[in-house]
């Protein structure tokens, strides 16, 4: 079938939204989605800067939701006309997916970069029958349309626009599962959180859901402090004016229980690590651009422990469902980080999402918007 995508033809580069074939025969598992929107997420820039590996040309997007156009023949989670948020690939086979930690599947890594599919075979062909890297993240959702498997797809309720949805699958479920799920903050702890983009600002609203009193934001961008403190901060801090450590220990005595960085830069990841309190823990998220980090001794000898978390080690069918109960309870109201913008206009997105003018860029398909 043609299908309308943006595509990265090589490293780099701006997409190019073009026409593209997708083979819509679907094996027993498998779900074809309409996309209504996708999120933009910094590790689809990862893969256009090649901090992650990938072969081009290369359809990216990993952030989707849209409606179930038809199921194969052994699906029975959804049907077609349901509303779904995709999720990153897992096989569900294997310990670590068996014991509910999906985002550290043992085949993790070949499901979720782009390429060919199990079979060998690409899915996805030029106009000129070129063939095109697909599957990311078991989606590849920059189009119009998808095949992923059923268990990468959650139903969603449809008392909610579909188009705001998206980013649930990858960057918020990031940034509020570390919270919920690997940290578990007790209600009256604290916690410092480096970086308030949107995984940053997902678990600025997971820290004050779960009950935190002191929930300090981190950043350099005063706009971006400023929607922290309608979103749950209760401090926040511009690390350009000093050491966020020392003004972190001046706030809370004593220094905070948790400390979240979404930089991935060792300098923030030193502040992070010297904000705790003896015993602190510290959860890294970012992709990073550098193969190292460096860490001073000093930082760790006081019983510090560090843990690097993978898409918030979160079941997604647990996990996003828990989301969306708190958005309508106005504990989770991260509609406020979203600004749209139409496919064609990725490149607009991406420039106002490195410049930092928008937090959440989300892509509506060219049937959705105006």
């Amino acid at each position: 079938m043609k299908i309308t995508a943006a595509l990265l033809r090589d490293s780099h580069q701006p997409f190019a939204v073009e026409q593209l074939d997708l083979d819509d025969r679907l094996g027993p598992d498998q779900v074809l989605v309409r996309i209504v929107a996708t999120g933009l997420c910094h590790t689809d820039l990862s893969v256009r800067d090649q901090h992650m590996p990938s072969t081009f040309p290369v359809l990216l997007g990993h952030e989707g939701a849209g409606v179930v156009e038809a199921v194969g023949a052994g699906v029975a989670k959804v049907k077609p006309g349901d509303g779904v948020v995709l999720t990153p690939a897992s096989c569900h086979r294997c310990t670590n997916c068996l014991s509910g930690h999906p985002s550290y599947c043992e085949t993790g890594m070949a499901l979720n970069l782009p390429g060919a599919r199990a079979d060998g075979e690409f899915e996805l062909h030029d106009c000129e029958g070129h063939t095109v890297s697909g599957g990311f993240f078991g989606q590849s959702s920059f189009a119009t349309y998808a095949v992923t498997v059923q268990a990468n797809v959650v139903p969603v309720a449809d008392d909610l626009p579909l188009e705001l949805l998206g980013p649930l699958g990858c960057g918020l479920q990031t940034g509020a599962g570390t919270v919920l799920n690997v940290l578990h903050p007790r209600p009256g702890e604290s916690i410092a959180i480096f970086g308030t983009g949107p995984v940053g600002l997902a678990a600025v609203m997971a820290a004050r859901a779960a009950g935190c009193t002191s929930v300090i934001a981190i950043d350099v961008n005063e706009q971006r402090l400023a929607l922290a403190l309608e979103l749950g901060a209760t401090h926040t801090i511009n690390s350009r004016e000093g050491p966020a450590a020392e003004k972190i220990n001046e706030s809370v005595a004593g220094g905070v229980h948790y400390a979240v960085d979404t930089t991935g830069r060792s300098d923030v990841i030193d502040q992070a690590l010297g904000s705790l309190r003896i015993m602190g823990r510290c959860a890294l998220l970012a992709i990073p651009s550098t193969p190292t980090v460096e860490i001073a001794w000093a930082r760790l000898m006081r019983g510090i422990s560090i843990q690097y978390v993978f898409e918030g080690d979160s079941v997604p069918d647990v996990l996003i469902p828990q989301l969306l109960s708190l958005y309508r309870a106005g504990m989770f109201p991260f509609d406020k980080m979203v600004t749209y913008y139409p496919l064609e206009q990725i490149n607009q997105a991406v420039a106002d999402f490195e410049k930092g003018n928008v937090i959440k860029a989300v892509l509506r398909m060219p049937k959705y918007h105006d």
